[in-house]
């Protein structure tokens, strides 16, 4: 039996998201097209009974920090590194090699490290190429593979040699876990992952969500939550002309929630201002950071 934590890293947009949930089938982390769209480190286990047991970690992109917010961010990349037992450290096959050598050097991992080269499908003439030769001789590339997380190309590849570095020992979760996070984490996020579809420039970035009520009922799940936002101007944005856009926002974060709970739910959305609260540290613990 093979058993441990394999924590994904690298900077933002590389695709570590669409990576974990492609490696477990499930869509645990959000996905959006805008960087720093994952806050949270997000654990999803993968079992096969008496072969293994890997507890994949989705961490936020590397950053500079300018928030609070963003030193809680960077607080949850160093917590995975401090217990892998094998690293993925995930670029995109058009970015720049340098950049992503400098971050993965500054890691000062100690552990096993498996390149993932990702976004293949749409990697510039050479890159790849480039990219193999590159990162050849560095210490800390125990293996190199490539994928598309977003085309689930290889995903199998990938998971051998994962087996293949994984130490023995006894499962750590329980087989019919998919994470150790709480289902209001999950409803949260997908709630946020709207707010980053449906509206643009700074917004999302200034958004918090945090889920007051979640009560199962014989038929249904009624949810209530809040919308944070640090102005007055955004909460006119998202509530919209009439309430158009809370109606939408709301919408298409119940369609995601019934799908991932498979009930039918009754979601009640509020927009409230909590000014500079990514700087606040009692208001960052209220709302999970």
């Amino acid at each position: 039996m093979k058993s441990g934590f394999v924590n994904i890293f690298g900077k933002p947009n590389a695709g570590k998201s669409t990576l974990l949930n492609a490696l477990l089938g499930e869509k645990l982390a959000i996905v959006s097209s805008k960087v720093q769209t994952t806050r949270h480190r997000i654990k999803g286990f993968l079992n096969k009974t008496e072969e293994y047991q890997i507890v994949f970690s989705d961490t936020p992109g590397i950053i500079e920090s300018k928030y609070k917010l963003h030193e809680k961010m960077m607080s949850a990349v160093k917590g995975a590194l401090e217990d892998a037992d094998v690293a993925l450290l995930i670029v995109d096959a058009n970015d720049d090699f340098n950049d992503c050598d400098a971050i993965f050097e500054s890691l000062q991992l100690n552990v096993p490290s498996i390149i993932v080269l990702n976004k293949i499908d749409t990697a510039q003439n050479g890159k790849i190429a480039e990219a193999e030769t590159f990162f050849a001789d560095k210490s800390y590339c125990k293996k190199f593979v490539k994928i598309s997380a977003l085309q689930q190309h290889h995903l199998q590849k990938l998971l051998n040699a994962i087996i293949e570095l994984l130490p023995e020992g006894e499962p750590f979760y329980n087989e019919d876990d998919l994470s150790d996070l709480p289902t209001k984490f999950f409803v949260s996020e997908m709630i946020r992952e709207k707010v980053y579809e449906l509206f643009e420039d700074e917004i999302p970035y200034h958004v918090a969500v945090m889920v007051n009520e979640f009560k199962e009922r014989e038929n249904i799940v009624k949810i209530q939550a809040d919308v944070i936002v640090n102005r007055e101007t955004q909460k006119a944005i998202i509530i919209g002309d009439k309430g158009k856009m809370i109606k939408e926002l709301g919408m298409r974060a119940r369609q995601d929630i019934e799908k991932f709970i498979g009930q039918k739910v009754f979601l009640e959305l509020f927009v409230k201002v909590r000014p500079k609260w990514r700087d606040n540290e009692l208001q960052l613990r209220e709302y999970g950071y």
